[in-house]
């Protein structure tokens, strides 16, 4: 089964707890005013692979503690995503998902998909960015009303709080600056072009 993906970063260390395999999904529907990840919203095609594909590119990482989906909306691909998520965790590895949704709501849902993907979800990161909740003192969320949901006993609130925000930069062979993690990204923005550092069309995160 294909999954509609914006961007893939086989290692990184900002995206949940220890070293990790990051899937953004290309696809959101809930917009939230403020979010930094706008061109993931399209529900256009960016670019389809296949779940085993993938699957394959996570088995050679060396060194990495799990998988970390987000966007984009993962449980807009709650079917593919629930696929993967499954065999990632028969390799032993973690699976730590960002969504929009509350738990409430997804638990509530009758797309056998969704239950899926949250039965092997460790650790679920849900709330929707609210802007002028806008809050950097926990790891990893970006506004108060975001929550950690604890869904195995692999991670809990006192191995989360080990870790800090930050963030990571990439420049690509044609100069596109790539930021992920956690952060200011407006005024990371703001500062890369009004110092000149990268044109606009350039910059993404």
């Amino acid at each position: 089964m294909n999954i509609n993906v914006f961007k893939i970063i086989t290692k990184t260390t900002a995206e949940g707890p220890g070293t990790r395999f990051c899937l953004w999904v290309q696809g959101c529907s809930r917009h939230c005013r403020g979010c930094h990840a706008k061109t993931t919203w399209s529900h256009n095609i960016n670019k389809l692979i296949d779940t085993e594909e993938i699957f394959n590119l996570i088995k050679v990482q060396k060194d990495i503690e799990g998988v970390t989906f987000l966007g984009g909306e993962p449980f807009e691909q709650a079917q593919a995503l629930s696929e993967l998520a499954q065999k990632v965790r028969g390799i032993g590895l973690s699976v730590v998902t960002f969504t929009g949704n509350s738990y409430e709501d997804l638990k509530q849902s009758e797309d056998i998909f969704v239950q899926k993907l949250l039965q092997y979800t460790d650790l679920l990161i849900d709330g929707q960015f609210i802007e002028n909740e806008f809050d950097l003192s926990r790891p990893w969320v970006g506004s108060k009303n975001q929550r950690y949901i604890f869904l195995s006993q692999r991670y809990s609130m006192s191995k989360i709080t080990q870790y800090k925000n930050k963030i990571e930069l990439r420049i690509d062979k044609n100069g596109v600056v790539f930021v992920n993690g956690m952060a200011d990204f407006k005024k990371i923005k703001e500062y890369l072009l009004k110092n000149n550092k990268i044109p606009e069309k350039n910059y993404a995160c």
